[in-house]
């Protein structure tokens, strides 16, 4: 296969989008880190209910990140273009990144308020599921680096793979009330007090998430161009060796 192009519009609007997705996230970590100091502690679970502010909100980005993945790969398909092929494989890497500090930061809050670490309930065994099967598209496109039929592959998997997001968010829906983990957050769920850091923390994680997919194409798209250059320097050296 050859060398993929970068598409130059793509990395203009990563490059126009760093800068501001990095102010917007230190102003929203400042406030966000703030309004948790000051918010109140639960009466049953204590300080660690704080984790609450940064647990579901981690969910929310590795959902948007899979789903990325899936219009990214939808659009490589329907487009050819590889720029949307390097969105997919962007969003999917930081996807898989807040997936992994979501289920790291479970356990935390599971110690503190079960008293065990894990349970093999539906929700949480959904959930590393699905951090698994992510996790295999990301192996297997740095295993099959360059092949178009491997990201033609690759794109219909994460199309495939978005089933998996409702079916764990509606997890604790589905088992009848025999999950141990909490039920979805309502409109009425939080506590007085709870409300503004739980929103600075979903915007503050959303912007996260924005900054890090931004670098992600841009590094993406400078492999791109490496992967060019050294298409043309083979190029060069081939014709060179039949001239002589």
């Amino acid at each position: 296969m050859a060398a993929r192009t970068p598409d130059p519009a793509v990395d203009r609007i990563a490059a126009r989008l760093r800068a501001p997705t990095a102010w917007l996230l230190a102003g929203l970590a400042a406030l966000w880190m703030a309004t948790v100091v000051r918010a109140p502690e639960d009466a049953v679970q204590g300080v660690i209910q704080k984790i609450l502010y940064l647990h579901p909100p981690l969910a929310f980005a590795a959902y948007l990140g899979f789903a990325l993945t899936a219009v990214g790969g939808a659009l490589f398909l329907w487009r050819g273009d590889d720029a949307w092929d390097r969105l997919a494989r962007s969003a999917a890497a930081v996807g898989v990144l807040f997936c992994t500090l979501m289920i790291l930061t479970g356990p935390i809050w599971a110690r503190g308020t079960w008293g065990r670490w894990w349970s093999w309930d539906l929700r949480l065994t959904i959930t590393l599921l699905l951090w698994f099967a992510y996790l295999a598209y990301l192996l297997l496109r740095s295993f099959t680096e360059g092949s178009e039929r491997a990201a033609r592959f690759a794109a219909v998997y994460g199309i495939a793979g978005l089933a998996v997001i409702p079916l764990n968010y509606f997890a604790i829906e589905l088992s009848g009330g025999r999950a141990m983990h909490p039920d979805n957050l309502a409109g009425d769920s939080l506590g007085a007090g709870m409300g503004l850091p739980f929103l600075l923390g979903v915007l503050t994680t959303l912007a996260a998430f924005a900054h890090l997919l931004v670098r992600r194409v841009e590094v993406e798209g400078l492999r791109a161009r490496l992967a060019e250059q050294a298409e043309a320097r083979r190029g060069a050296d081939e014709e060179g060796r039949w001239a002589t």
